[in-house]
C-alpha cells in the first residue's frame, strides 16, 4: 500500500491548510476533528494568533469544536511556512479575487506554492481548493511545485478538489458536503480521495484530471449566475408590466419536475457566483470563444444595483422627494441573509449608487456592525429603532435577514423597497414595493 494512504487510513499523516479564512479554517478544523494532526497556515498573524487561541472568526465553525480541538493539540497555526516539512498533505485553500480589469488574480495561489516549494518532500500530496480556471493546477502548480526537484506523479501527488462551502446553510456543512476530486495521475487523485474519505462523511467523486474538477465548479455557480440573469431580466420586464415576479416564479416552482426556483435579488454577492464566470469567460479567450450566454447574464447581473437605485428614486419621487438630499436606510449589507460575510455583496454597490446620487445613506445589518470599502471604515446603526426608521425617506431591504422585525419595519417606515421580498409575509402591504 502507498505509505501516505497507510498514514492517512491509521491517521498518523500530518495535514495542512493554507489559508485559514471561510474555506480554510472550517477545513483544518474538521482534519482535526477526523483526529488528524493539523497545522494552520496563514500570513495575517492576527488569524494565527485567534486560531491558536482558540479563538473562531467564522460562522460555520463551532465555537466549542475549535477551542477543544486546539486545547487538545491537534489544531496549531502559523505564518512559519518551515513546518510544510512536517505534513504529508496540504491543502491551498486561498481567495482568488478578480483584479481591477475583472481578470483572475491568482498572486495568493502562486504566493503559496511557491512558499511550499522549499519544504516539500517525498511522497507529498498538495491539493488546491481555491476556486480558479481550468488549468490552473496543471499550468501554473505543477511547474512551481516541480521547482523542489521532485516530479509530480511520481515524487509527489497533485490534484484539484472545488471548495464547496455555503456560507450559512443549516444543511450541508464542510463534512456533509460531496468532494469533486481530480488528480494528475491516477493515484494522485487516489491519494487525495483517501485523504477527503478519512475526514468527510459524505460521498467523494473523482474525475480523470484537475481540469475537469476545476470546469466542475466554474459550471456550478456559473448555472446559477445564468439563472439569477434570467430571473432579474425578467423581474425587470414584470415591473414594467404590472406583475409581480415573485408570485410568477411561487407559481412556476409548483411543477414537480423541469423546474429549479431562482429569485431576482439587487445583484449577485460573496467570493463565487459573481466571480467565477470571469475565470471561464477570460480563459475562453485564449482559444478565440466568446461565453456569450454566460456575459450576457454577466451585464444583467452587474447592472442590478444601479437598477435598484433608479427604481428607489423613481419611489421618492412619488413622495415629492428628490434623491438628492433623501435619506435612505438599507437593511442588510451581508450578501447573504444570516450571515455576517460581505464580500462582494450587492448592497454595498446600492450604498453606492445612491451616494453617487447625493442621498444620505445609513445602514442596519444584526449581524455586520461595520464593513470596510475601498478604505474606507463605514459603521451601522447599533439598534433597529422606530426613530431610525422614521427619520428615513425610503427603506431599502437588501439582504434578507431572518432576525429583523419586518412588521416594525412596516409600521414606522414611510416607504419601503424591498429587493428580496422579505416582507412576504406583511399583510399591511401599502408602504411595500417589490422589486
Amino acid at each position: 500500500m502507498n505509505s501516505i494512504k497507510k498514514k492517512l487510513i491509521d491517521k498518523t499523516a500530518t495535514l495542512g491548510v493554507v489559508g485559514l479564512g471561510y474555506v480554510g479554517l472550517p477545513l483544518a478544523v474538521e482534519k482535526a476533528k477526523a483526529g488528524f494532526k493539523t497545522i494552520g497556515f496563514d500570513v495575517q498573524e492576527s488569524k494565527v494568533e485567534m486560531v491558536n487561541a482558540g479563538k473562531n472568526y467564522i460562522g460555520d465553525v463551532v465555537n466549542e469544536d475549535l477551542e477543544e480541538i486546539v486545547k487538545s493539540g491537534l489544531l496549531s497555526a502559523t505564518t512559519d511556512f518551515a513546518q510544510v516539512a512536517s505534513a504529508e498533505c496540504v491543502c491551498i485553500a486561498v481567495p482568488t479575487p478578480l483584479d481591477t480589469y475583472q481578470q483572475p488574480d491568482i498572486s495568493y495561489v502562486k504566493a503559496s506554492a511557491e512558499s511550499i516549494v522549499p519544504y516539500m518532500h517525498k511522497d507529498m500530496l498538495i491539493v488546491l481548493e481555491s476556486t480558479t480556471y481550468p488549468g490552473t493546477t496543471e499550468e501554473l502548480l505543477k511547474p512551481i511545485l516541480e521547482k523542489s526537484g521532485l516530479k509530480c506523479g511520481v515524487d509527489f501527488h497533485l490534484a484539484f478538489s472545488p471548495e464547496r462551502v455555503d456560507p450559512g446553510n443549516l444543511i450541508y456543512k464542510t463534512k456533509n458536503t460531496p468532494k469533486v476530486v481530480g488528480g494528475i495521475t491516477p493515484e494522485c487523485t487516489d491519494v487525495a480521495a483517501a485523504m477527503y474519505e478519512a475526514i468527510l462523511e459524505a460521498p467523494i467523486h473523482r474525475v480523470s484530471s484537475p481540469a475537469v474538477a476545476e470546469m466542475e465548479k466554474i459550471l456550478e455557480n456559473t448555472y446559477r449566475n445564468v439563472n439569477i440573469g434570467l430571473v432579474n431580466e425578467l423581474a425587470i420586464l414584470s415591473n414594467k408590466m404590472g406583475i409581480n415576479f415573485w408570485e410568477v416564479v411561487d407559481a412556476a416552482k409548483s411543477k414537480p419536475y423541469g423546474f429549479q426556483a431562482f429569485y431576482p435579488g439587487p445583484g449577485l454577492g460573496g467570493h463565487c457566483i459573481p466571480l467565477d464566470p470571469y475565470y471561464l469567460s477570460w480563459k475562453a479567450r485564449e482559444y478565440g470563444f466568446h461565453t456569450s450566454m454566460i456575459e450576457s447574464s454577466m451585464m444583467v447581473n452587474d447592472r442590478m444595483p444601479e437598477y435598484c437605485a433608479e427604481r428607489s428614486s423613481k419611489i421618492l419621487n412619488r413622495f415629492k422627494k428628490a434623491m438628492n438630499g433623501a435619506r435612505i436606510l438599507i437593511l442588510g449589507v451581508a450578501y447573504k441573509q444570516d450571515i455576517d460575510d460581505y464580500r462582494e455583496s450587492p448592497a454595498l454597490r446600492v450604498i453606492e449608487e445612491l451616494e453617487k446620487e447625493g442621498a444620505e445613506v445609513v445602514y442596519y445589518d444584526p449581524f455586520v456592525s461595520e464593513y470596510r470599502e475601498h478604505g474606507v471604515v463605514k459603521k451601522g446603526e447599533s439598534e433597529l429603532t422606530a426613530e431610525l426608521i422614521e427619520s428615513a425617506d425610503l427603506v431599502i431591504v437588501t439582504t434578507a435577514h431572518t432576525n429583523v422585525d419586518y412588521n416594525f419595519v412596516q409600521k414606522y417606515a414611510k416607504a419601503i423597497f424591498d429587493t428580496k421580498n422579505a416582507m412576504k409575509q406583511i399583510e399591511l402591504r401599502e408602504n411595500i414595493e417589490l422589486l
